[in-house]
């Protein structure tokens, strides 16, 4: 049965007489590619054979038509191959794509071709470089304005192992089977037949190409002169005298050039073509790979490392050989060792690994990437939330159909067995910290720069280690001023930020990162613990998903702040970035965290942590907790977050259901209503997950705290204390609303609490809470939660500074007694939530006082000093805060001189035994 969108399409099968038509109606000179490529019986066999032995996976999205649509479909193939052919017939026949093997009949427009493929290459066309079948659809187009023909380029891969440079073996197995290597085509299908992709392009107007090309040369290269025009109507033909600019306004589906000149638009139309998929295909397998041994020579004596051994060997007074051994060395540490053969081992593991471990994996939002992978470096720059963040990408990518990236992996997972998987898949290692190794670095930038200047998609942690508190951390800048060092020095493709949101729903290190903040050491990775961790794979997790959000072209941050492309040397790795350039890595920091947050997926997991960790007693009931679920989706939709931001489409019943499934939650039967509690000792782990999305309600969440502590508060008080505050919930959790147009977000803010009848507005300007124990001031004082385990960390370190005077304390030791009163307050106070002692929160604290001037760092002691302005925040807090909480943090941050002595000298001898077992 054919298709809807196919009815008004007239195909005839193809057989060996047909012969093509020229758009005269003349036939085509008889030539073996002007017949069909195959006749019908060998294509029905071959079809059956093909259908067995070959299993193509589908890669990106399917082509889609108008049902309605009267355009011709024609499918570009690069290189003629009876097995090509006979494989996208069957794959448009089971997608139900206009077919690829019948004749297209179009006598209206004078169209006869016995096939809708047209072939880029064939070798039996060495004479006549440019496909027949594509000169003429151009002909056509050109002839007849009504004519719509849609070019479909689609890429045939016969295994993804990147080509090794100088291989043999890869001329026994390139995908380009010509005629008449049988050879090849049974090789293919005998041992790449289950390894088989392709890939359905989107499809290409063949009227707007030809305009483009037409366009272009007339301003480049005068059309009028090096083409003679031949208008359908008699009466519009363009004269000899006719002028150039007469010519040149011509419409150009009314141009029919001549032969040559129609060879040329063809030539050009076909080159565009040629390289469109060979971009395609190098996004799909990445670049040639060198071998490892090559590629560590190839390092070691580059311009730029021969200098950096002189001066090596220079410095510390040992020879040349010896220094060059020591980066030799060096970069055996860090070099990836691609194996195909492992890849593949690891995909086939990790599609049974997903199924067994989680309920699905979601993807939102990938092709974006798709998109620019051709013509742009990537640079994947995600979220690091577990381990399974570097299985879990590169499989989602691999499976999407690109080249998987080098990861930049911590040196703490070459451990073995796992680290020589990991390095002949997907990581390169480095050093947690090499400071001051001048050479090292040398060798890791120049490795970085290998690899970006051979188009190899890279991947690094920009958070630098895995957050255990579920909240993003301070982006550290090494590798981004790495990337950008190497795009100043050489430009080869134009590099691109990726920023990834991976969102768990349950993650296996959970207990471990819970213990981790409250002072536990960090367990090393090794072997054993792997297999602990193998151990929970009967465990459901939950749904994980990956989240593209939108690119960050560096060439857009270098415009913004004047850095001029090629401006540090080629042949050097040691050039230091000036002033604008470290602040353009600064913010190319801070937009990757901000686009992670905005392509943020609000989960079932955590919206309920969100609701129950904001009720009192981390519990509702069954039918208090449906309305405060579905008042957070409401919000979330009506004011989205960003465009980017994916929230989800269960019911709150089926939130519930899915929380208690997960073993997260529990329903206690009542004869009054049934109770919803988060399960015994699972709301510390709850918390990471409302940690992951605090960011999307923590500005409604603070307007209702302004609004709930005080019952009533003028419109323009309230503006002017956000206006204090809002830096340091910005800086906290990377939001990117502008503090230039915070006003405004702040009134859409509360227009939306209005809207939900969450606050009242009485008239005069002056907001005020609903009536007491109606359901709308029950949600108003849940939704006020969450902004006050942050404001109170401010308060108790603002108490902390203030009581113990300016001048006293460095930053490392505030950042230490507060992670101390953290964990105090914590258990006594607040059900021992981990928050309270992340020390990376309160260090973003006090790096958002620093930047703001509220706070000076003498450059010799390292002591802060400040004045009456710290005061004059923390006064704000008593509008958030309720009297007895900040009782609580002024007597938890009193601590008198000889407590303070005790405490740093206890912190102190902890971090250096910690030390001294690392060593």
């Amino acid at each position: 049965m054919i298709p809807k969108f196919l009815k008004k399409r007239i195909f005839t099968a193809p057989t060996t007489t047909d012969s093509a038509m020229t758009t005269d109606g003349n036939p085509v000179a008889s030539t073996p590619y002007a017949k069909a490529p195959i006749n019908q019986l060998y294509r029905k066999l071959s079809g059956q054979l093909l259908d067995v032995a070959v299993k193509p996976k589908l890669l990106g999205e399917l082509p889609e038509f108008d049902a309605d649509d009267q355009t011709l479909i024609f499918y570009v193939l690069q290189d003629y191959s009876r097995s090509n052919s006979i494989l996208i017939d069957l794959q448009t026949q089971e997608h139900r794509l206009p077919p690829a093997l019948v004749g297209v009949n179009d006598a209206a427009h004078r169209i006869k071709e016995n096939a809708a493929i047209v072939f880029l290459n064939h070798p039996h066309a060495k004479d006549t470089p440019l496909s027949p079948r594509l000169s003429r659809l151009v002909s056509a187009v050109l002839q007849y304005p009504e004519l719509k023909v849609r070019l479909v380029p689609v890429s045939i891969l016969w295994g993804r192992a990147p080509e090794k440079e100088d291989s043999l073996f890869k001329l026994l197995t390139a995908d380009n089977w010509e005629d008449p290597s049988i050879t090849k085509q049974l090789f293919n299908i005998g041992v790449m037949g289950r390894d088989t992709f392709v890939q359905f392009h989107p499809p290409q107007d063949l009227r707007t190409i030809i305009d483009t090309h037409l366009k272009d040369d007339t301003e480049d290269s005068d059309l009028v002169d090096a083409v003679t025009t031949d208008l359908k109507d008699p009466s519009e033909q363009a004269t000899n005298s006719d002028s150039k600019q007469d010519a040149a306004a011509t419409p150009h589906y009314a141009l029919v050039a001549t032969a040559d000149s129609n060879r040329e638009l063809v030539r050009n139309i076909q080159q565009q073509l040629t390289i469109y998929l060979d971009k395609q295909r190098a996004s799909m397998l990445g670049p040639d790979l060198s071998d490892r041994r090559n590629l560590v020579d190839k390092l070691v004596y580059s311009p730029a490392i021969k200098h950096a051994i002189e001066a090596e060997a220079e410095k510390t007074g040992t020879s040349v050989r010896d220094a060059r051994l020591l980066a030799k060395g060096y970069a055996n540490e860090m070099v990836n060792d691609y194996s195909h053969s492992i890849v593949r081992g690891f995909y086939k593991f990790l599609t049974w690994l997903w199924t067994q471990l989680y309920d699905g994996v979601e993807v939102h939002h990938f092709e974006r990437v798709r998109e620019i992978a051709t013509d742009y470096e990537l640079v994947y720059v995600p979220c690091h939330r577990s381990h399974v963040d570097y299985l879990l990408l590169s499989y989602v990518i691999y499976k999407s159909g690109l080249s998987i990236p080098y990861i930049a992996a911590g040196d703490n997972l070459d451990v073995p067995v796992l680290g020589p998987l990991l390095r002949g898949a997907v990581a390169f290692y480095i050093r947690r910290s090499f400071r001051g190794n001048a050479l090292y670095t040398a060798v890791l930038r120049e490795y970085m720069h290998t690899l970006i200047t051979r188009n190899t998609p890279i991947e690094y942690f920009i958070e630098g280690g895995r957050s255990r508190s579920g909240r993003l951390l301070p982006p550290k800048m090494g590798m981004l001023a790495m990337t950008v060092h190497s795009q100043l020095r050489q430009t080869n493709k134009p590099v691109v930020f990726i920023p990834t949101y991976i969102g768990y729903e349950r993650i296996m290190e959970g207990g471990t990162y819970v213990g981790e903040l409250k002072g536990k050491p960090k367990e090393s990775e090794s072997l054993i613990g792997l297999l602990k961790v193998g151990r929970k794979i009967e465990r459901i997790f939950g749904t994980v998903h990956l989240s593209f959000g939108k690119p960050l072209y560096l060439s857009e941050f270098m415009q913004k702040f004047d850095v001029s492309a090629n401006s540090l040397p080629a042949d050097r790795t040691d050039t230091p970035l000036d002033d604008k350039t470290s602040a353009m890595v600064d913010n190319i920091g801070v937009k990757v965290m901000q686009h992670i947050n905005k392509a943020a997926v609000v989960t079932p997991v955590s919206l309920l942590s969100l609701v129950l960790l904001s009720a009192p007693k981390a519990a509702l009931d069954e039918e208090s907790c449906r309305e405060q679920i579905a008042l957070y989706q409401g919000l979330a939709q009506q004011l989205a977050y960003s465009d980017d931001t994916v929230i989800t489409d269960m019911s709150p019943q089926q939130i519930i259901d899915y929380g208690i499934k997960l073993k997260l939650i529990e329903r206690t039967p009542h004869i009054l209503g049934d109770i919803i509690q988060i399960a015994g000792k699972q709301a510390a782990l709850l918390s990471y997950f409302r940690n992951n999305i605090l960011h999307v309600f923590i500005l409604l969440s603070f307007l209702a705290a302004l609004v709930a502590r005080n019952g009533r508060m003028e419109r323009s008080r309230l503006d002017s204390i956000a206006e204090q505050l809002y830096p340091f919930l910005q800086s906290e959790l990377f939001l990117y609303y502008p503090a230039h147009g915070l006003a405004d977000t702040i009134n859409k803010k509360v227009d939306t609490l209005l809207s939900h009848g969450l606050i009242v507005e009485l008239g005069d300007g002056k907001l005020s809470v609903p009536e007491s124990n109606s359901k709308c001031y029950q949600q108003l004082q849940v939704l006020a939660t969450p902004v006050g385990q942050s404001l109170e960390r401010y308060f108790m370190t603002l108490a902390l500074l203030a009581q113990q005077g300016s001048g006293n304390l460095t930053e490392s030791e505030v950042v230490d007694l507060c992670h101390l009163l953290g964990q105090r307050l914590s258990v006594l106070y607040a059900d021992d939530i981990p928050d309270f002692f992340d020390r990376a929160l309160f260090t973003s604290f006090l790096s958002a006082l620093t930047r703001l001037d509220y706070l000076q760092k003498d450059e010799e002691t390292g002591v802060l000093t400040f004045d009456h302005r710290i005061n004059d925040i923390a006064h704000h807090a008593k509008y958030v805060l309720t009297p007895d909480m900040m009782q609580i943090l002024h007597q938890v941050a009193s601590l008198d001189e000889s407590e303070i002595t005790h405490a740093i000298t206890e912190i102190s001898n902890k971090k250096q035994r910690k030390f001294g077992r690392k060593r």
